[in-house]
């Protein structure tokens, strides 16, 4: 139940932030309240920056090396230790009289490891580990969740595209789209689909770059509980390695199933290698649970891949899909082995719709 409480409210409205700052893009309105963040007064112990040059940012440099070579590296050097900053503001309204939604500012720490890694297939999960800065000044127990993943593979033969109401569909790409590129799959917390977008990786002398193709997602968490004047993001997603890092850009549309945009958001999820702090709690919790979540991985991989349109309920009834599938987590760290039986089971009840089959043959459940 702590570990549901702290993914609820995290991804809520009142994640929380630290001390509001200056924010840009409304000042012509007479609304101060615009120009305070949204967010919670939490905060965590300070943390110690790493600069030391990540090692992989270096590597890339490296010019005796092929492109494919640096795009990989690239992608290699999102692993590591960090303290991650949101900051998300809406910059343009579309409808009349619009009132711009307060901008939004969190924060997190975690680590980033490769738990595959092949010649044109890298995948990346997240694990967090927070400690909070408690009422008497003291500093609270780890809280470990595992956290979002991120595929790589290149020159995909086909991406999964969210289409509104919890639905996504295989979307073919023809081999001049997909020449030179990576396609970038991101799941949710119960390793479930949220969006895929493909783009090129660019490398310039001490940089690199890779910008997607215009990807439609659902609403993030920090809007799902508080908005319902839109169904759908459409935006572009740009990741830039730095020397002790690396940045995700989001160019967003918030927009409705028809095609009306609502408001333009900019976001920068900023990822800063850290060192001197305790991640102790978290490699334990992925060393016990990690078979756990490698059957869950497989598990959807091969109903996604067997499915031309899939839809996902994560709650249905009083039953949440994280919620359930982190507990069967818990009873196989804490050596019930047969967790792991119950786990196809569990996601099958949260599938509303398939369509199998290519092309016009198709058939429904």
């Amino acid at each position: 139940m702590r570990i549901f409480f702290f993914i609820t409210i995290f991804f809520s409205q009142l994640s929380f932030s630290s001390d509001s700052n200056y924010v840009f893009g409304w000042t012509q309105l007479d609304n101060p309240d615009l120009m305070t963040p949204r967010g919670g007064t939490s905060s965590g112990p300070d943390v110690d920056l790493d600069k030391t040059p990540n090692p992989f940012w270096k590597e890339i440099q490296n010019e005796e090396l092929t492109k494919f070579e640096k795009d990989r590296l690239a992608i290699l050097a999102m692993q590591g230790e960090h303290k991650i900053n949101f900051d998300f503001m809406e910059t343009m309204g579309f409808i009349e009289d619009y009132i711009p939604s307060k901008p939004y500012q969190s924060w997190g720490t975690e680590f980033v490891i490769a738990v595959e890694d092949e010649k044109d297939f890298i995948s990346l999960q997240h694990i967090m580990v927070m400690f909070f800065e408690q009422d008497d000044g003291t500093i609270s127990d780890p809280i470990v969740v595992k956290h979002w993943r991120q595929d790589w593979k290149y020159q995909d033969n086909s991406i999964n595209e969210f289409v509104g109401e919890n639905t996504w569909e295989r979307k073919n790409l023809s081999y001049s789209e997909r020449k030179g590129t990576w396609s970038q799959t991101v799941y949710q917390v119960d390793d479930s689909p949220r969006y895929e977008g493909f783009g090129e990786w660019k490398h310039f002398a001490n940089s690199s770059s890779w910008t997607s193709n215009e990807t439609k997602r659902p609403l993030p968490r920090r809007e799902a509980t508080i908005r319902d004047d839109y169904d759908i993001v459409i935006g572009t997603n740009i990741h830039t390695i730095t020397p002790n890092g690396w940045v995700h850009e989001q160019n967003n549309n918030k927009a409705t199933l028809d095609n009306k945009v609502i408001a333009k958001e900019i976001g920068l999820a900023r990822y800063q290698r850290i060192e001197n702090f305790d991640w102790s709690a978290g490699y334990t919790y992925w060393d016990e649970t990690s078979d756990f979540w490698k059957k869950v991985r497989e598990v959807w991989s091969e109903k996604i891949e067997k499915l031309k349109k899939i839809k996902v309920n994560s709650d249905v009834g009083d039953n949440i899909l994280f919620a359930r599938l982190f507990g069967l987590a818990d009873d196989y760290k804490n050596g019930n082995l047969d967790a792991i039986e119950k786990i196809e089971t569990t996601i099958d009840e949260h599938i509303e719709k398939r369509e199998f089959g290519y092309g016009n043959s198709v058939t429904v459940e």
